[in-house]
């Protein structure tokens, strides 16, 4: 038997003061004032930590990281660089959304805690103590960034300090600008009880700021209602929370709504500062990082959310959602709606019929012959001048060109410019049509038109590295400031086009970025191509971006191309075969097709949703476009078409038809397994297929590339393809945006070295080569 003595009794005291004191210190903690704001959130204020949650999964690539959404909070760029200027930026922005998040929550919830109203500077507290959840996400953040440069960027310590630095001081400058603003404006008990100051006289029944029909002396009172023991001051020291029974209930509230007043009048300071930048997008220097715009135009939500909330509380639901019908009612009218119009053409005369009969009248016109016939003309003028350099009937080649943002303008103008380098200039000579989608076409558009000044001027090198390098500056910074300083509000700024007068928005200062970035030398009307497509100096190029109202494809064209809107088919089986797609230049023949501005063109086949306005046409009943890649993201349709059209002209005049494919995708992708999945998943698995649109393209077109095996014969056409995919040393594919990094442009480039991509190179050195 155990002898039990003094001393076993003693330690048994002792444990049990122990577990007291553990007790005791985690109950404390419970009921610290940061514990219990961020346990407030996660009950009260969802939509609050929701803001911090989707930049959380934006940073970790679990959100938008095909659409590189991730490199623009760890790869941000400023003026051509990334540097300490451009991550400093980013904390600017950061420290504005910051204390934007501060401000909503301390209006949504400074009446939980009325002891706040006796502190000196209440509302500096309140940030201390609301830390929470702002420094799990920079420490996430900051781990993140660090991480990426190192491992994915390869940089060096120092320049990724200096980054980490710039992030920092951003941060601690834009806080300390709200805080010298607080320092002078806003008021705290102290001074009520200088010599010489007054109280404020009794306002009758006390109301709680940020709560209508809430009884403050309630509040005081019953102390169950929101408890806290201790609060963590200016030096980080805790300190307990003094009861505030004893103060003037008026006082109390007079001290919340003079803080809440000056809260509220700096949001809105922040909005019209918002509206003054919009007026700068002009200025390369206001073009700050795509990242910076996404953390201001959160600071602008959270601003809106905390008001709605703040003055309607139960109702916010309510109100927002019939503000959100007015809004659409009142842009219904023009004096509130300004949609984004295609630069150069006439919305003054009477707008074009865009009616199904008159899309089916163009079979039983001339106008389809009409336009084979001029096309013919220029097919047998480029036949003239490349037949003497092969000997024989020349090859025909097709470029088709894939959409994907900066990423495939890149490995478009990488392929094109090596393939012609080594066939020393027979790519491009023996192209006739240029097609595709969004990015690829922008790289192709900036191809033919330096090869176009290098038939005047041959000190053009066209296969220098800068023209790559120009292509793929950013584009995505201007368009996400733009968003944020003037689309989110009524756009007043306009610019003047061709004698027409429009409103400046993305689409705008879309054009003006991509004007800047290559030198302003495709800024010309689409008429200024068609003299050299018809003398065949450069290829024809059809843009093709996709009519959202019907689903048709807009082939823009200086050169008439009725014949590309039906297959040939329905000239013999009229209203047997709908036409799929509009010939632009017929269309809109009386609004001034020809003076479309080119770039405007290139835009409309690049619309990618809300990243960039849909163009409305001066048509009744209006049409809008978008993107080319929704309904033609390869180029293939058109190309078949083409080919369809001049059959009997290519099999006498050529030796064939070589179409090259140039894409920033994989052609084969993995299956999804089904498996494994609850049942609230399965239940979007039929969703599922809805997202396979590009892949249900692909199963499309090849049926089509076959169809054209047998149209022409055996040995008469071949298809060639160049694809991107990540080399093996990379990490990260690259992704479908404006905004291209470094790191994801080098491993573009060299995924021509690539072993098929190489093999494709040696197909088409044999299949152009002069000896056949």
């Amino acid at each position: 038997m155990p002898i039990i003595t003094q001393n076993s009794t003693i330690d048994y005291s002792f444990n049990g003061e122990q577990r007291y004191e553990a007790m005791k210190w985690w109950r404390t903690l419970y009921y610290s004032f940061p514990v219990q704001l961020f346990v407030l959130h996660l009950r009260s204020n969802h939509l609050l930590i929701a803001m911090w949650g989707v930049f959380a999964l934006f940073l970790s690539g679990s959100l938008g990281r095909k659409l590189g959404f991730q490199y623009l909070f760890l790869d941000p760029e400023y003026l051509g660089r990334v540097n300490f200027l451009s991550f400093y930026f980013l904390g600017l922005a950061l420290g504005s959304f910051f204390m934007s998040w501060n401000l909503t929550a301390y209006l949504l919830s400074a009446h939980y805690f009325p002891f706040l109203a006796s502190l000196a500077r209440p509302f500096t507290k309140f940030v201390i103590n609301n830390l929470v959840l702002p420094l799990l996400f920079f420490g996430f953040y900051l781990a993140v960034a660090i991480h990426f440069q190192h491992y994915y960027e390869s940089l060096h310590w120092s320049a990724i300090l200096a980054n980490a630095m710039g992030l920092v001081t951003g941060i601690l400058t834009l806080v300390l600008c709200y805080a010298l603003y607080f320092q002078f404006t806003n008021r705290d008990i102290s001074h009520y009880h200088r010599d010489g100051q007054q109280l404020p006289p009794n306002l009758g029944r006390p109301i709680a700021p940020g709560r209508r029909h809430v009884d403050l002396e309630y509040i005081k009172l019953d102390t169950a209602r929101w408890k806290v023991s201790v609060y963590l001051s200016e030096s980080l020291q805790p300190r307990l929370v003094r009861s505030v029974a004893h103060y003037d209930s008026s006082l109390l509230m007079s001290i919340f709504k003079q803080n809440h007043l000056n809260a509220l009048i700096l949001q809105l300071l922040s909005m019209l500062l918002l509206l003054v930048l919009g007026y700068l997008i002009d200025r390369p220097a206001f073009r700050i990082p795509a990242g910076a715009s996404l953390f201001i135009l959160a600071s602008v939500l959270t601003a809106i959310i905390g008001a709605l909330t703040y003055w309607f509380n139960e109702w916010r639901v309510l109100v927002i959602a019939l503000v959100l019908v007015a809004v659409n009612y009142l842009t219904r009218f023009d004096s509130f709606n300004y949609p984004n119009r295609a630069y150069g053409l006439d919305y003054e005369t009477t707008p074009a019929e865009y009616t199904v009969d008159k899309l089916q009248a163009i079979c039983a016109s001339e106008q389809i012959e009409t336009d084979k016939a001029n096309t013919i003309a220029i097919l047998d003028k480029w036949r003239a001048r490349v037949e003497p350099e092969t000997g024989r009937k020349p090859k025909m080649v097709i470029l088709c060109v894939s959409g994907g943002g900066l990423k495939s303008a890149t490995w478009t103008m990488q392929v094109a410019q090596t393939a012609d380098k080594l066939l020393e200039g027979r790519l491009l000579g023996h192209t006739v049509l240029i097609t595709g989608a969004s990015g690829g076409m922008l790289g192709m558009a900036y191809l033919r038109e330096l090869y176009l000044q290098q038939q005047s001027s041959p000190e053009i090198s066209l296969y220098g590295r800068q023209y790559i390098d120009n292509i793929s500056k950013d584009l995505l910074n201007s368009i996400a400031f733009t968003i944020v300083t003037n689309d989110l509000f009524l756009p007043w700024a306009t610019f003047h086009a061709g004698g027409f007068s429009y409103q400046k928005d993305r689409g705008y200062i879309f054009e003006q970025q991509l004007n800047e970035n290559t030198g302003f030398i495709m800024d010309k009307p689409i008429s200024g191509y068609r003299q050299a497509e018809q003398e065949a100096k450069v290829p024809l190029l059809f843009l093709t971006p996709s009519i959202v109202n019907d689903a048709r494809r807009l082939i823009i064209s200086p050169q008439g191309v009725s014949y590309m809107m039906v297959a040939p088919v329905a000239l013999d089986f009229p209203k047997q075969v709908e036409e799929d797609a509009v010939d632009f230049g017929w269309m809109f023949r009386g609004q001034n097709a020809d003076s479309l501005r080119f770039l405007t063109a290139l835009r409309m086949n690049a619309t990618y949703p809300y990243i960039l306005p849909n163009v409305h046409l001066p048509s009744h009943p209006e049409v809008e476009v978008m993107d080319a890649g929704f309904l033609d993201n390869y180029g293939i349709v058109s190309a078949t078409r083409f080919i369809q059209v001049f059959r009997d002209w290519i099999l006498e005049n050529t030796s064939g038809v070589v179409l090259v494919q140039a894409s920033s995708s994989q052609k084969i992708e993995q299956i999804t397994p089904s498996g494994g999945q609850g049942a609230i998943e399965s239940l979007f698995n039929p969703l599922g297929i809805a997202g396979k649109l590009m892949v249900i393209q692909e199963f499309e077109h090849d049926n089509s590339l076959g169809f054209m095996y047998s149209l022409l014969g055996k040995g008469k056409f071949d298809v060639v393809r160049f694809l991107y995919r990540p080399s093996e040393a990379n990490k990260l594919e690259a992704s479908i945006s404006f905004h291209i990094t470094s790191r994801e442009k080098e491993d573009v480039l060299k995924a021509i070295e690539l072993e098929e991509n190489q093999a494709s190179l040696r197909r088409l050195l044999q299949l152009l080569s002069p000896g056949g």
